[in-house]
């Protein structure tokens, strides 16, 4: 069986130019990065300004294994499934980290016959968007360390500064480093942290602004430190938002790319789910509403996570709201979550099945509440037994959702017809008015427990003296009003990722709190999730290589 770099390797691409006909963009409207990849510029996205939107389909899964879902998958095969049955759609996902490549997950261009191509391309440099935001970033930096070094006019404390260096690369012993060490012109010596890429302010902001202007007025909004008398320090106050946002001039830009059926697949920005918002920009979303009838978009992770924050940050900030959520399970999730052993799950275990299968209950009951027509889809793999995927649609059809079984990693579009075709019932049977699960006026501490208590399951929240008193400062700044952002494992619903199913009877742990201003939300880190990941045992990074033809190899 073909590997999914080896069948992205082999597909016959349309040239980029032929994929933007396709949703009515000429050359004038793209920026072409090469035959087979382009970015939409920003006279084409004025343009569209006025049409009617199409409708929106949301993919999310249950909490995954350590290999995931297949969200992507499924996003791009119900794609070309529509496009197949003569619905114009399009697909609009986030560009992936180098930091899964070379882990342990892997990339997040869709796998098997359901991929997005060129598959290497965008798993690895891509357009230079991931570049861009770091370099942003670190430049915010430099510009602080080096302000604190010629005389600190802004009085920042050495000791508050809260922004951090990045990489996008999984790199453990670079969470917590000393700077500034040697000569005095060296820098002044203080404590500093890195985190990856896209869990930076920065991608947020990339991923929430409305175009360039509003960019430059979050980026001056970043809170970078506190002075000595306990004010913040903003990135505006450093005089450094013009130079950032040229570095971000061209990354704002949405990127256009195909999938294997050469239907149009927008891709663009890449916050995980586990530490950030875990959605695609809201330019791509809304660019991709203007010229396509149906898109389907993804957010990070299970429904707890990315589910969550798109449809309360993402919905909330850009005044979008899905017409159907479709949540992708798999056979081996509901067994891994039922306690089969990850070597074991390719073995029948109906029983552990149905044990799981409360996990797959509770995202479909966190789903309902926002009062959006749910679609439930198996991402079949070839070791699923019949006994297996009858458990789940039984289950499924019982808690009064749609049900259909996909087979695009296998079949491609033609695999995600059965799931298309319950799509489009859900969207024409409509729903009641959709809702947020908070408002805007509850407390910071409300938002965090309402939260953890109606999607998590939790009894309550528990906060450090340290969290405890950044809420108190955060509120008093005036950002209470803001929504919250919450990072913790994606392996559980928990914040502890070895609470597999539907846990009971625990507290949700609140570690640290700080605020994302030019984002426009509050971030609450809960139990032991990192914000820079590490390198498993046995990395992917050992096993990609290039040959001498230029060909990549391992990568997937």
């Amino acid at each position: 069986m073909k590997t999914d770099i080896e069948i992205a390797q082999g597909a016959k691409m349309l040239k980029i130019s032929e994929v933007a006909a396709k949703v009515g963009f000429g050359e004038d409207d793209i920026d072409m990065y090469g035959r087979y990849m382009a970015k939409i510029n920003n006279e084409c996205i004025s343009r569209l300004e006025g049409k009617q939107d199409g409708k929106l389909v949301l993919v999310t899964a249950i909490n995954p294994t350590p290999a995931g879902e297949g969200k992507t998958t499924v996003t791009l095969g119900l794609g070309d499934a529509l496009n197949r049955i003569g619905k114009n759609t399009v697909m609009a996902i986030r560009e992936p980290s180098l930091g899964p490549c070379f882990g342990i997950k892997g990339g997040a261009a869709g796998g098997g016959y359901a991929q997005a191509v060129p598959m290497d391309k965008l798993n690895l440099h891509f357009t230079g968007d991931f570049h861009a935001i770091t370099s942003a970033n670190n430049l915010m930096c430099a510009m602080l360390d080096n302000h604190m070094l010629q005389g600190n006019a802004l009085r920042i404390d050495p000791k508050r500064v809260v922004v951090k260096r990045c990489l996008d690369m999984n790199d453990r012993t670079l969470r917590n480093i000393t700077i500034g060490l040697g000569k005095r012109l060296d820098g002044v010596v203080r404590e500093d942290h890195f985190c990856i890429t896209v869990a930076t302010e920065v991608m947020a902001i990339l991923c929430l602004a409305e175009n360039l202007e509003d960019l430059k007025d979050r980026l001056g909004k970043i809170v970078v430190a506190y002075n000595y008398d306990n004010e913040p320090v903003t990135a505006a106050e450093l005089k450094c938002v013009g130079a950032m946002a040229v570095l971000l001039k061209d990354a704002i830009q949405p990127n256009l790319i195909q999938s294997l059926e050469g239907n149009p697949v927008f891709v663009h920005g890449g916050p995980f789910a586990n530490i950030a918002h875990g959605c695609n920009s809201v330019r791509a979303t809304k660019t991709a509403l203007k010229v396509a009838d149906y898109v389907i978009t993804e957010a990070g992770f299970g429904a707890d996570l990315g589910a969550e924050k798109f449809l309360d940050i993402k919905c909330r900030k850009a005044g979008i709201k899905p017409d159907v959520v479709v949540l992708v399970a798999t056979a081996r999730a509901l067994k891994y979550n039922g306690g089969v052993a990850k070597e074991d799950l390719s073995n029948e275990n109906v029983d552990a099945l149905k044990k799981g299968i409360v996990n797959l209950g509770k995202h479909i009951e966190n789903l309902k509440k926002y009062n959006v027509p749910v679609v439930v889809t198996i991402n079949k793999f070839v070791s699923d037994t019949d006994a297996e995927v009858e458990a789940i649609k039984s289950f499924v059809e019982d808690s009064g959702c749609r049900f259909a079984v996909s087979e695009v990693w296998a079949k491609g579009g033609e695999g995600g017809e059965a799931l298309a075709a319950q799509v489009l019932d859900a969207i024409e049977e409509g729903s009641d008015d959709f809702k947020l699960l908070y408002e805007d006026s509850l407390s910071l501490k409300e938002k965090i427990e309402t939260i953890s208590k109606e999607i998590y399951g939790a009894d309550g929240v528990e906060y450090t003296a340290e969290a405890t008193n950044a809420l108190k400062r955060i509120e008093s700044l005036g950002f209470g009003n803001l929504p919250v952002c919450m990072a913790k494992t994606q392996y559980s619903l928990s914040d502890d990722q070895k609470l597999l199913g539907r846990p009971t009877g625990f507290n949700v742990n609140i570690r640290e709190v700080y605020v994302s201003a030019g984002a426009g939300f509050v971030v609450a880190i809960a139990g032991a999730i990192m914000t820079m990941p590490g390198l498993p045992k046995s990395p992917a990074a050992e096993r990609i290589d290039v040959l001498e033809s230029g060909e990549i190899v391992g990568l997937f």
